[in-house]
């Protein structure tokens, strides 16, 4: 995925999103949103991988996709008028009616305390609420959602209502005992209609399904006492025995087991009894299950086994449980990651011991070439980086073609950036190419990501580990000017940034880093000091000859050279960059400071123009009039002889304080003369 063009540093520098992903691994997080919003506005109820996993990637805020999160701990509001809908997002139902509310499942739900049923519908993304008093309902109804068993027996008997008939979500009675978990209103509709225990809902909903669904054990217990299929699945292929272990109801499973329930079925998605179980860390589940004949390595589609499952969610005892009972240490997911690479990106570092005791291949990396260090590194996990620093290979972590440096340089992890300098990475390694094009800017070394994220610590820590600051094709130091920070410039050029770098995409006869510092005079005053190039911004190729107009800006004005994205073939002098309306108000100041480490030169008629524009830059025009005093020439040529690495450390140099004062154009050398 390379970009398309270089752009200038500092002003485009946008990484590819890099991030792994053990499902969903192709998919960018707005295509995640977008499938989120999709599923929860979608009839028909999303998976628990897809709640799963987009859950653990995208967190869309509540008030902008009001349909994706349930909105709880909110104060209930006041009563509504009966009949009238609201909206749920603007009035939400109290926290205790939020937490019962299964919307995915039922469009119904009956409050004993309010004696009032609320039911709602999709519209427009949002849900519909609408409140109906329970006198104002059918004595049948209301006694089934009220659990009266006394007058839904008297009503039955006189066979005045049709126990089959459903609703136009397909519900029976029975469904609605099973899901309100009224045991002995389940007893009186069995008794009169045997044949519908095993009725389905549209969804292939059960009473079953439902009254596991709902934690509902004693109904649970009569269903299956009287002949309730344990083995049928809803829409979404979930039995009843993989909503009993996704919901963590211990109890229903071990009775759905010995009423015959198969633990090998999977949903949709792939995932087994066994994947929910592991989910909720119930170690006695799995054994039941495993016993009962669930398969170890069963895979959903994502190539997920239990024990990546358990790996990914830090369950500790079911990990040990499972590796114990024989599932593979080094599994792999369908994106390449392994066990050990899901536990050191989601920090469960007792689990990453456990894996490392038993051998798991700390060299294993997922299909985006990364490895378990990098996904610590990035993640911020100490602790496990600290763990694989001596098991992983250096050969292994070139050949991926990044370093974990990058990544903990790219987040900010100073800790991390110390604890792998410490254990003598590489600080010079160079991204590879396919890394590389991921950025606009084509940065290559850990340092540029410290520059950029003007990250004063950790760039200090790298270069006195050794960073080479003049690797990267733009170089750091114009990242660092182009951001006004000198801190970080000083830093740099202390460490022997190249003050006279130029950008490969824009070309100029002058050092490129004054095309980020001309109107911040401390910041050229310290370039020029230590050794940028201030003779190329007097050079012209025309002189006191009249010089050819400005190219236009893309709106049409006149104006100068603007550093743009496009790659520019024409080469800009000093004179064009200078002559920028916003800049043209500096270049007196601007030309005053250079001609204090110039000879003789001679002004262009372009620059002169400027300086004749105002009257208090008249000294300026005159101080480049030959001869220049013989002192600045000494000067001059004392720091020619110097060179710019002596330059650098003229402080530490045996010189006497006048003499330093004098080779650094400090004011105080000329009060002490004066």
């Amino acid at each position: 995925m390379a970009a398309a063009r270089v752009s200038v540093p500092g002003l485009h520098t946008t990484a590819v999103d890099t991030k792994d992903y053990s499902a969903y691994t192709n998919m960018s997080e707005e295509e995640l949103l977008q499938v989120a919003i999709e599923l929860s506005l979608a009839e028909a109820k999303p998976t628990m991988w897809q709640n799963r996993y987009i859950r653990s990637h995208t967190q869309p805020p509540p008030a902008q996709y009001p349909s994706v999160q349930r909105r709880q701990n909110l104060p209930p509001p006041a009563d509504p008028p009966a009949n009238s809908p609201v909206n749920l997002s603007a009035n939400p139902p109290s926290e205790k009616e939020c937490t019962k509310i299964d919307r995915d499942v039922h469009n119904h739900y009956f409050s004993k305390d309010k004696n009032e049923v609320i039911a709602w519908t999709r519209q427009n993304g949002y849900l519909q609420v609408t409140v109906e008093p329970m006198k104002n309902l059918d004595p049948f109804l209301s006694s089934i959602w009220k659990g009266d068993a006394k007058a839904l027996r008297k009503i039955v008997q006189e066979k005045s209502i049709n126990l089959t008939e459903d609703n136009k979500d397909g519900w029976i009675p029975l469904h609605e005992c099973a899901y309100y978990g009224h045991v002995e209103c389940l007893k009186v509709l069995l008794e009169a209609k045997p044949e519908t225990i095993n009725n389905r809902t549209l969804r292939n909903q059960t009473p079953l399904l439902l009254a596991v669904g709902r934690k509902h054990l004693a109904c649970v217990q009569y269903l299956l006492e009287k002949g309730a299929d344990p083995n049928l699945a809803n829409s979404q292929w979930e039995t009843p025995l993989y909503k009993a272990c996704e919901k963590g109801f211990e109890e229903a499973v071990g009775l759905l087991l010995r009423y015959g329930a198969t633990a090998t079925k999977s949903c949709v998605q792939g995932g087994t009894p066994l994947h929910e179980a592991v989910i909720n860390k119930n170690l006695q589940v799995c054994k039941m299950l495993l016993q009962s004949g669930a398969k170890l390595m069963s895979r959903n589609i994502y190539g997920i086994d239990s024990l990546f499952t358990a790996a990914q969610c830090g369950a500790t005892e079911v990990l040990s449980f499972l590796l114990m009972k024989g599932a593979d240490v080094n599994t792999q997911a369908n994106d390449g990651a392994s066990a050990l690479f899901e536990a050191c990106k989601n920090g469960h570092e007792e689990v990453v011991g456990i894996l490392l005791s038993k051998r798991a291949d700390v060299n294993k990396s997922n299909k985006a070439g990364l490895l378990p260090i990098h996904v610590a590194a990035k993640n911020g996990h100490d602790g496990i980086v600290a763990m694989l620093i001596p098991r992983t290979s250096r050969a292994k972590i070139r050949h991926c073609g990044i370093s974990p440096l990058h990544l903990a340089a790219e987040r900010n992890r100073d800790d991390i950036l110390e604890t792998l300098i410490n254990a003598g990475m590489d600080v010079n390694f160079i991204l590879s190419d396919n890394w590389s094009k991921m950025y606009e800017d084509r940065r290559s070394t850990a340092l540029y990501f410290a520059v950029v994220n003007s990250n004063n610590e950790a760039a200090a820590m790298l270069l006195e580990a050794g960073a080479n600051p003049n690797l990267d094709i733009f170089n750091p130091l114009l990242v660092a000017v182009r951001k006004s920070c000198l801190e970080m410039v000083k830093l740099l050029v202390k460490h022997g940034a190249n003050v006279n770098a130029v950008l490969p995409t824009h070309p100029t006869t002058f050092p490129a880093a004054l095309i980020f510092c001309t109107e911040y005079m401390p910041m050229l005053k310290y370039l020029m000091d230590n050794g940028c190039d201030a003779l190329s911004c007097f050079k012209c190729n025309y002189g006191s000859k009249t010089h050819p107009s400005l190219k236009p800006q893309r709106n049409g004005r006149e104006g100068q050279y603007y550093i743009s994205d496009e790659h520019s073939e024409d080469c800009i002098q000093f004179c064009e960059l200078v002559s920028n309306p916003k800049t043209s108000l500096w270049v007196g100041p601007i030309i005053d400071v250079l001609l204090d480490y110039v000879g003789h030169v001679k002004l262009c008629s372009r620059v002169i123009e400027h300086l004749d524009g105002y009257s208090d830059w008249a000294i300026i025009k005159e101080k480049s009039m030959p001869p220049r005093p013989l002192m600045h020439l000494c000067r001059l040529k004392i720091r020619q002889q110097m060179g710019i690495n002596r330059l650098r450390r003229i402080n530490t140099l045996p010189l006497p304080e006048r003499l330093i004062k004098f080779l650094s154009h400090r004011r105080e050398y000329f009060g002490d003369i004066l």
